[in-house]
């Protein structure tokens, strides 16, 4: 048994004790929180990004999985660490899916009525990529089918009654689909995240917002039912949310409206899918164009020499187009080599990044409209069944880790940045 005398001095040694603890656990939170600079909306200056009046050249990759991933808790950690991995290799942006619709782990289970279980997936996605220093260009639907896409709002109309026509190209003049998609854009661009009690609208970590993953409508080639759902649906997202930037989604395909660059397309086939890259991202909405990368995709018979020389090509067009026509940054947001091709070999993947890498390091150099580029894909280990032939795990790859680390520090070097993200150590090291 204590003594009396003694309790009034255990009671004050108890409560600096309990001080103490709470300082120390709460001290580290505070430092960091105080440490972390306040941080400002990407912008548009011309045909630059600029973050905090500095220009921004991008280097960054997809990852097109990270929604799915942090619904499940068993799943969830490794968001975290490909963002980690990212920002040690001084990328910026990731490029991501902000939509799954109908199917399995769906956002928006049916046109209105949204999982809040995977909205919080989203919220914790934003999060970590806060936390790790890292912007996401947030992807809202897709063409494809893959999540749901375009054929899911299609049969959601049809099984309503509501729809005016079983063609996947409807979602671009249906009314009753265009008003499902305007709603699914509300709810999400409003949404409160339960992580950071942030308004998506209002959060800096989001670079973009990108309206559709490689949008076709083959059943207009004129191109005039896609750009007049372009203008809607930019003007519409807008209107609620004016302070993120916007781009369409574009594969870069030239067409009709094009005839003096139908000659850089891949094949005749290209200017007949309804898209035209100089007039879809002419829209007054569209705040920089985007276009993609894949020439074994896009050519069956070429050599891989015959590939390269149309990258450069292809490039090029669409930045000098970005330069003269837009007067918009340009950003490559998906490239990639297949590990598919009969005449296959790792190095070749090398030289196409290097090339694509050198390309757009010249143009900012010159301070062109060649915006950056984002690497389709990148994943962790043990992570094979979500890959595909275009797939690689960083550290897995050494030669392609050190190209990507060499372009992080030539455009911190271009724009001024080498002091910010850990760059300077970074690039200090020989990799």
């Amino acid at each position: 048994m204590v003594p009396t005398r003694n309790r009034p001095m255990l009671r004050i040694l108890g409560f600096f004790i309990c001080a103490a603890f709470i300082y120390l656990s709460f001290r580290d939170l505070w430092l960091n929180h105080k440490g972390k600079a306040k941080l400002g909306f990407v912008k548009r200056n011309g045909t630059q990004f600029v973050v905090d009046d500095k220009p921004l050249y991008v280097n960054g990759w997809n990852s097109y999985w990270f929604m799915d991933h942090a619904v499940d808790e068993h799943s969830r950690n490794l968001v975290g660490e490909m963002l980690e991995a990212g920002a040690k290799m001084g990328l910026t942006v990731c490029r991501t899916w902000a939509f799954n619709d109908g199917g399995y782990n769906a956002l928006q289970i049916s046109p209105g009525r949204f999982d809040e279980r995977v909205f919080q997936a989203l919220d914790h996605v934003i999060a970590e990529a806060r936390k790790h220093d890292v912007r996401l260009l947030l992807s809202l639907v897709n063409n494809l089918q893959a999540y749901g896409g375009k054929t899911q709002y299609v049969n959601w109309a049809w099984q309503e009654g509501v729809g005016v026509s079983s063609s996947n190209d409807s979602f671009f003049f249906d009314p009753s689909i265009r008003n499902y998609f305007k709603n699914y854009l509300k709810v999400l661009l409003t949404r409160k995240n339960s992580v950071t009690g942030i308004e998506y609208r209002n959060d800096p970590t989001i670079f973009a917002w990108e309206l559709i993953n490689e949008p076709r409508c083959t059943t207009d080639v004129s191109g005039k039912t896609l750009q007049d759902w372009i203008d809607e649906m930019t003007g519409f997202i807008k209107s609620i949310d004016d302070k993120h930037l916007l781009t369409v989604g574009l594969e870069g395909f030239y067409g009709p409206n094009s005839p003096k660059r139908l000659t850089v397309n891949p094949e005749q086939w290209a200017s007949e899918l309804g898209t035209d890259f100089v007039q879809n991202s002419n829209s007054s909405n569209i705040d920089f164009a985007s276009v993609h990368i894949y020439p074994d995709h896009w050519f069956h018979n070429q050599t891989f020499e015959e590939k390269l020389k149309f990258v450069v090509k292809w490039m090029q067009s669409h930045i000098e187009d970005g330069f003269k026509e837009l007067k918009k940054p340009v950003l490559f947001t998906e490239f990639g080599l297949s590990n598919l091709n009969k005449d296959y070999e790792p190095s070749q993947r090398d030289k196409f990044y290097r090339i694509i890498f050198d390309v757009i390091y010249k143009s900012a150099k010159r301070k062109k409209s060649g915006a950056g580029t984002l690497v389709w894909q990148l994943f962790m280990e043990g992570m094979e069944t979500f890959s595909d032939d275009f797939g690689i795990v960083p550290h897995e790859q050494d030669s392609i880790y050190k190209l990507m680390i060499e372009q992080s520090c030539r455009l911190g070097k271009v724009t001024g940045r080498l002091k910010e993200q850990n760059l300077k150590e970074l690039c200090s090291h020989k990799h």
